[in-house]
């Protein structure tokens, strides 16, 4: 049995990669490899898709000071936090669940993506890992992200809707950051990133979102999901002012469309349909930092200059 299910390899079918995509699948795995423990201990934040208990799809985020990630065990994943009061994923992961997190470093545009099963703690989550794997660097933005001691660790202000205000549409619309949360009736959950320059995702609507699909790693993980379950959610993180919005909803991939030419460099678009809003005022916002020396790579987004390790890795890279 290959790692993909069926509405992955139906994705890459028609998208015309199989045989690319059955090589790069070659790096899933179901353990967590050492040099990747020490990546999640560096974390202070992690990003998490799920189901909540109506069964509508959310991505979170979680915060923790660095080292709240710990790795007991080659195919566990403890997660030393929990989620504030009211965040739409707290109920669901106080019991057993699907859960897909992704840890990312902006500042290198390191990324690693790990599905499993998760289980309450008295300290937060442990998750059993099914899917563990790297991603590349591309469309992922540089910038710092550490987080403030200010921000409002227990939530801040919460607000709900069931579509998007002007303000909250002008937000959206000016992000080159978004993560995506899908889910497989037997894979289970995941997210992604998605990226690109200011305003990548439009507002077509205010129930309505258009996110371009640039080429990737080929493997279609978060696509194939949607073409066997709708369902999922969209997080938006203001890195300056610590707001976020959580969307919930469904998603329908778009091969052909008049709209898909007005989003260059786009090979797909998937239109989100809007149930649900959360806005978070003030939940997480960046620390102070000076300017970082950057320079520009192959893709067109800037790079952060450091004198840790860094080198630019194929999409179908591992750690």
């Amino acid at each position: 049995m290959g790692p993909f299910h069926e509405g992955e390899l139906e994705v890459q079918r028609r998208a015309g990669v199989a045989a690319g995509a059955a090589r790069v699948g070659r790096i899933i795995r179901s353990t967590i490899p050492e040099v990747a423990r020490g990546f999640a201990a560096e974390r202070s934040f992690a990003i998490l898709g799920a189901a909540d208990p109506d069964g509508r799809v959310w991505a979170s985020l979680l915060r923790g000071e660095p080292g709240f990630l710990t790795v007991p065990a080659d195919d566990r994943l403890r997660l030393n936090a929990s989620l504030p009061p009211g965040d739409p994923l707290a109920a669901a992961l106080a019991v057993e669940a699907d859960l897909g997190v992704l840890l990312i470093d902006p500042p290198t545009r390191r990324r690693m993506r790990l599905n499993g099963r998760s289980r309450p703690l008295a300290s937060g989550l442990e998750l059993a890992t099914r899917e563990v794997y790297s991603n590349c660097p591309k469309y992922i933005h540089p910038r710092e992200t550490s987080l403030a001691r200010g921000a409002d660790a227990a939530g801040g202000t919460v607000e709900r809707a069931s579509a998007l205000t002007p303000l909250q549409a002008a937000r959206l619309a000016a992000a080159d950051t978004l993560f995506l949360a899908s889910t497989h009736p037997s894979a289970g959950a995941d997210v992604s990133h998605r990226g690109g320059d200011p305003g990548f995702a439009r507002v077509a609507a205010p129930d309505r979102l258009l996110i371009p699909d640039y080429a990737g790693n080929t493997m279609f993980n978060t696509l194939g999901n949607l073409v066997a379950d709708p369902r999922a959610g969209v997080l938006v993180w203001d890195f300056e002012t610590g707001d976020t919005l959580q969307l919930t909803g469904r998603a329908a991939i778009v091969w052909h469309s008049d709209s898909l030419r007005s989003f260059p460099g786009a090979q797909r678009l998937v239109e989100f349909a809007i149930d649900a809003v959360v806005e978070r005022v003030g939940i997480a916002r960046a620390a102070d930092r000076p300017a970082a020396v950057t320079a520009r790579n192959r893709y067109g987004a800037a790079v952060r200059i450091t004198k840790r390790r860094y080198c630019f890795v194929p999409c179908s890279s591992t750690w």
